[in-house]
C-alpha cells in the first residue's frame, strides 16, 4: 500500500491549523514547558535561607553585637526585632512571625572567658524539618567568626582554643524531623485544590455541551444563583474528602492535632469555596471538558511548587514568594500547619484566613463578569 505525499501534507497540513485555532491547547503547549522549567529551575531549593529570627539579648557585651551582627550579615537569618520571655518567642513560633527565637543567656561574654562554656539557645520552628537544619549549622560558624573579630588583637590569648559555648537547639511543632509530619498536612490543600477546581469546571462545561446550560439562560436565575448552585454540592464532596484525609493522617500516619477544631474549619471552608469559583471560573472559560481538564491542571503546578509544600516557602525567590502569596493552596497551607502542629487558633491565622477571604472575591468577580459575559 502506497502513501501518497500530497494526501499525507493535506492531514498534516490540516493538524496544524486545528492546533493554532486550539488556542487553549497551543497555549498549553508552549507555556507549560516553559512555566515548568522556570519554576523548577528557581523554586526547588531545600536551603532556606532570610527566615525570620528574634532575638533575646540577657548579654549586651560585644561579642553579643558581633553575633548579631554577623546574623544580620548573613544569608540565613532575617532579623525582626528582639523578644522577651519564653511565652513571646513560642508564640512568635507559633503564628509564624519567626521560624528561630535565639537566646543570649547573661554573662555570656564573661563565661566564654573564664571557659565555662556557656548554652546558646535555639528554639527553631521544625514543622518544616528541611527548612531549619542549614541555619543551625551557620550559626555556630557565625558565633565563632565573631569570637576571632572580638578577640583579636592583644585580646586574642583571652579566646579558649577548645570550642567555647555549646548551642542547644529546642525544636517546636516537630522535634523528631518527621518528614510526614511536614508532608501529609500538605497534602491536604494539594488534593482539595485538584480534585474541587477539576470537577466543578468539568460539570459545568458539561452541562454547557449538553445545551442543559441554555435552559438555565432562558430562566430568570442570576449568574450568582447558578454559580452557588453548581458549587455547593462539592462542598459536601471536599467535607467527605477531608473527614478520610484526618481520619488516614491521625492514625495511620499518627500526625498530631494540636489546635482548636473551629479554627481549621473556618479555613477549610474557606479554601474549599475559593477553589470551587476557581473552576467555576475555568469552565466560565473552556469550550470543552478537555480544555476544562487542561486548565484545571494548568493551575496545579504553581499550587505544588509555589505554595511551600514540597520546598520551604522562605527558599524561594522573592518573585515567586510574591506570586506564591496569590496562591489559595499557600495560605491554606500554613492555616493546616500551624493549627494542627502548632497549636494555633483562629487568631494566629488570621492573615491567612484573610488573604483567603480576598482571593476569593476577586476570583468569585472575574468568574461572574466571566459568566455575564459567557451569557451575552
Amino acid at each position: 500500500m502506497s502513501i501518497s505525499p500530497a494526501r499525507f501534507f493535506a492531514v498534516l497540513a490540516k493538524e496544524f491549523i486545528q492546533m493554532r485555532r486550539d488556542h487553549v491547547t497551543f497555549a498549553m503547549m508552549i507555556g507549560l514547558p516553559i512555566m515548568q522549567l522556570l519554576l523548577f529551575g528557581f523554586i526547588i531549593n531545600s536551603d532556606a535561607r532570610h527566615l525570620p529570627t528574634l532575638i533575646e539579648m540577657n548579654d549586651h557585651g560585644p561579642l553579643v553585637r558581633a553575633v548579631v551582627s554577623g546574623m544580620e550579615i548573613s544569608d540565613y537569618f532575617d532579623i525582626q526585632g528582639t523578644v522577651s520571655g519564653v511565652d513571646a518567642g513560642e508564640s512568635a513560633l507559633r503564628d509564624g512571625t519567626a521560624a528561630f527565637v535565639v537566646v543570649f543567656p547573661r554573662n555570656f561574654e564573661r563565661d566564654i572567658l573564664r571557659g565555662l562554656r556557656p548554652t546558646l539557645l535555639v528554639t527553631a520552628d521544625a514543622s518544616d524539618p528541611s527548612a531549619v537544619g542549614g541555619a543551625v549549622g551557620a550559626l555556630s560558624g557565625i558565633v565563632s567568626v565573631a569570637m576571632d573579630q572580638t578577640f583579636g588583637g592583644p585580646l586574642g590569648q583571652l579566646a579558649p582554643s577548645p570550642p567555647p559555648f555549646e548551642v542547644a537547639v529546642h525544636k517546636l511543632h516537630n522535634p523528631e524531623g518527621r518528614t510526614s509530619t511536614n508532608i501529609v498536612p500538605g497534602l491536604l490543600a494539594i488534593i482539595l485544590s485538584m480534585t474541587m477546581v477539576m470537577m466543578t469546571a468539568v460539570a459545568i462545561v458539561k452541562e454547557t455541551e449538553r445545551g442543559t446550560m441554555e435552559m438555565l439562560i432562558a430562566t430568570p436565575v442570576r449568574p450568582l444563583e447558578v454559580m452557588l448552585g453548581k458549587i455547593v454540592p462539592y462542598v459536601f464532596v471536599g467535607y467527605v474528602q477531608t473527614a478520610v484525609f484526618l481520619l488516614a493522617g491521625l492514625t495511620v500516619f499518627a500526625v498530631p492535632f494540636e489546635g482548636s477544631w473551629w479554627a481549621f474549619f473556618l479555613g477549610f471552608n474557606l479554601y474549599i469555596v475559593v477553589n470551587l469559583a476557581l473552576g467555576f471560573l475555568i469552565s466560565a472559560a473552556a469550550r470543552s471538558q478537555m480544555q476544562a481538564m487542561q486548565l484545571s491542571m494548568f493551575t496545579i503546578l504553581p499550587s505544588v511548587l509555589l505554595s511551600g509544600f514540597l520546598f520551604p516557602f522562605a527558599a524561594m525567590p522573592g518573585w515567586a514568594q510574591i506570586i506564591g502569596n496569590g496562591v489559595p493552596a499557600t495560605h491554606f497551607l500554613r492555616v493546616v500547619r500551624t493549627v494542627m502542629l502548632k497549636g494555633g487558633e483562629v487568631g494566629d491565622i488570621a492573615g491567612d484566613l484573610w488573604a483567603l477571604v480576598a482571593i476569593l472575591l476577586v476570583i468569585s468577580s472575574v468568574a461572574m463578569l466571566r459568566y455575564r459575559q459567557t451569557l451575552d
